[in-house]
């Protein structure tokens, strides 16, 4: 299915909220879906490599950046580890880098836009939290859609 968020807005438009932002898309997979795992950090993509590094079948990472724009929270080896271990999507409220590789992966991935800098590896940030993304609450366990018409999550798994 290309279109899978029109789909399910007209079949669950109570069930679903939009997160309405200016994602671009990345990766091979323009259509994922999964169980959110949550990361929050800024400009530190250390603990974005330690759940990648993780098993994520059925899971896509949602990663609340703060909006940043001046470092990148993935790049191609990360990238990479997180296509080993089977996970279904990322998703970044930042940027990532390494664009024409992570293109080229099995992979989903959706971000605010590119910077070609690495963050700096200090350990800082925290995993399994609830976040808040342009005043969407979302939480680990709950499950994310994304496709080239944007990203929306609901509280339990959606059928078609």
């Amino acid at each position: 299915m290309l279109d899978l968020l029109p789909d399910l807005f007209d079949h669950y438009p109570q069930e679903l909220q939009l997160i309405n932002l200016p994602w671009q898309t990345f990766g091979q997979h323009t259509v994922f879906t999964g169980q959110i795992i949550t990361v929050k950090c800024f400009e530190d993509n250390s603990k974005v490599k330690d759940v990648l590094a993780t098993p994520g079948h059925g899971k896509v990472l949602v990663v609340d950046g703060g909006g940043s724009n001046r470092r990148a929270l993935l790049g191609d080896m990360i990238a990479q580890s997180a296509v080993d271990n089977g996970w279904q999507g990322i998703v970044i409220y930042g940027c990532i880098r390494d664009v024409a590789t992570i293109n080229s992966m099995n992979i989903g991935v959706k971000a605010l836009g590119v910077n070609p800098i690495k963050t700096d590896k200090k350990g800082l940030g925290e995993t399994g939290i609830d976040l808040e993304i342009n005043s969407i609450n979302i939480k680990n366990g709950m499950t994310i859609y994304a496709d080239l018409n944007g990203v929306a999550i609901s509280d339990v798994a959606l059928a078609l």
